[in-house]
């Protein structure tokens, strides 16, 4: 049983991984993945009843990240449907390159703190059509967005669906994962800055044509900044309301989604129904990626399976014995997180090792989310951001290879060396 949920899992993994040139949606790969495994440990185990039970217990613990992920997401959609993002970018304004890079990668770094690093690569991205004309520029700055938006996810429990999975597992507080991973995610963006920013020095911004690209408003100005701030209060408040109740992240945000929902509506319940039907929360429903959410749920369920037939804890056994230091397999999950999705390997992180060993906010779990972050910058396929930023602007993945994943690799290597020495002189 134990060859049959190994090789099944490898198949699945690999499918994901391959999900372009297979022309087969990830989601459907993990799903089947997690329907086999299930499948076959059920038939393999002495009771079934058992396993329902596990299966109950895996449940729960993905449903708490799939409904902190739909609201979460629904929120975003609702600022971006009202424009609310406008509030930040429209004072993104130089007139030379390299002070627009520092501008665009702290915002995009911060952003993704508040927000996630996907959206805020969709937003930044969609920017820079409007603040560049010329297209080598463009991508340049698409690929340091990328850099800047896994970095910034890193170091707060909204940033990452990683450091989400960490935080609603029990292996994160938030207040710790900020103070322990901010210089190391900071680092790992502003060493490729500060190398990008010399090549650029002198260079002037050419602007697109006055008209191209304009933004067009949806909302008025007073809807555009209520629901943005709004938005951005209910996702920052729920690691406080996490830690004053003791309820579970999720809860949070479908509170804060529930008083979102109806101040949207309140506020333009007086429009005609075709005026208002793109800025309500139903709209915003309808727009966020499901198959994302699928995907989480498909994976989660199939890591589960390993981790209850004890896969997972043997292998952390086995790279314990051969590689043997703690921190440099964290940075080679770091590093494959580059060439596969880092959500499973996360996951099966969670399962490899027991809190018992490693309690919360431990070495383990806090360099694993620095790692799992930002590791993903290396290659374009390595992260959500890096693949958005591929649709939108149509990077190729031998250029990002060749301009934009040395700065990502140096980044990430000097962030892990500041954390492990930080670490070291704190503890």
């Amino acid at each position: 049983m134990i060859t049959a949920l190994v090789v099944v899992f490898v198949v699945a993994y690999a499918a994901i991984a391959l999900e372009h040139p297979l022309k087969i949606n990830k989601s459907a790969s993990a799903l089947i993945g997690a329907g086999l495994l299930w499948t076959i440990y059920a038939l393999g185990a002495d009771k079934q009843s058992m396993v329902s039970a596990e299966l109950g217990e895996s449940l729960m613990g993905t449903a708490q990240i799939v409904f902190f992920l739909i609201g979460a997401m629904t929120i975003v959609e609702m600022v971006d449907a009202h424009d609310g993002f406008y509030v930040i970018t429209s004072r993104i304004r130089t007139a030379k390159l390299a002070t627009l890079m520092w501008l665009v990668g702290f915002v995009t770094f911060f952003m993704s703190a508040i927000l996630d690093n996907l959206t805020t690569t969709i937003v930044m991205v969609s920017l820079m059509k409007k603040l560049l004309d010329k297209q080598d520029d463009r991508l340049f700055f698409a690929g340091i967005i990328v850099i800047a938006a896994n970095a910034g996810g890193a170091w707060t429990p909204i940033g990452d669906v990683t450091t989400t999975m960490l935080w609603i597992g029990g292996q994160i507080t938030s207040l710790s994962i900020m103070k322990s991973v901010f210089l190391a995610s900071a680092v790992s963006l502003l060493v490729p800055l500060a190398i990008t920013a010399r090549t650029l020095k002198g260079r002037d911004v050419i602007a697109p044509p006055r008209n191209a690209g304009g933004i067009t408003c949806k909302a008025s100005h007073f809807e555009r900044s209520l629901m943005f701030y709004l938005g951005l209060g209910v996702l920052v408040l729920v690691p406080l309301f996490k830690g004053v109740t003791g309820l579970p992240p999720f809860m949070g945000i479908l509170f804060g989604l529930g008083v979102l929902w109806a101040v949207g509506d309140f506020m333009h319940r007086g429009k005609p129904d075709d005026d208002k039907e793109h800025l309500t929360l139903v709209r915003a429903l309808t727009n966020i990626d499901m198959a994302s959410i699928v995907f989480f749920i498909g994976i989660l369920l199939a890591v589960a399976t390993l981790e209850h037939t004890h896969i997972l804890s043997n292998l952390a056994q086995a790279l314990d014995q051969t590689v043997g230091r703690l921190d440099v397999i964290v940075i080679i999950i770091g590093l494959v997180s580059a060439i596969v999705d880092n959500v499973p390997l996360v996951a099966a992180s969670m399962g490899m090792y027991n809190m018992a060993q490693h309690p919360t906010d431990s070495f383990l779990w806090e360099f694993i989310a620095y790692c799992a972050g930002t590791g993903g910058s290396i290659l374009i396929i390595g992260s959500a951001a890096g693949v958005a930023a591929m649709g939108l602007e149509k990077i190729s993945f031998g250029w990002y290879l060749r301009k934009i994943s040395w700065l990502a690799l140096i980044g990430y290597l000097c962030g892990a060396m500041v954390y492990i020495v930080q670490y070291n002189l704190t503890h």
